[in-house]
């Protein structure tokens, strides 16, 4: 079983979670978080540090959301890997609360 970032995590890109994966396993695109399913060992401790709870276990990902382990997959074989915290976005409060996200995340 792996971990995957999900939809909350659009356009909100904490990054909190990369300073505690001790694999390396997160990957940035331009406003979202990946899990490369391959590096990731199921430590949990990624989960706890998502200010928006947008990690899950493979297992957990809400049902309308299982989308997201597929992407997941796919764009952490184009992305680069984020190993240092950032800052969040300076708008990141206008979408932590918004739904329906994917049609905003950059490729």
């Amino acid at each position: 079983m792996t971990y995957v970032v999900t939809e909350s995590c659009i356009k909100c890109k904490y990054t909190d979670c990369v300073d505690v994966c001790p694999v390396d396993c997160f990957r940035e695109g331009p406003n979202f978080l990946v899990i490369d399913p391959d590096e990731c060992i199921d430590c949990t401790l990624c989960v706890a540090e998502c200010p928006v709870e947008a990690i899950f276990a493979e297992d957990d990902v809400p049902a309308e959301q299982t989308h997201f382990t597929a992407l997941n997959a796919e764009l952490a074989k184009v992305w680069k890997p984020i190993i240092e915290r950032k800052e969040p976005p300076a708008d990141v409060d206008l979408w932590q609360k918004v739904k329906d996200k994917l049609g905003m995340l950059e490729r």
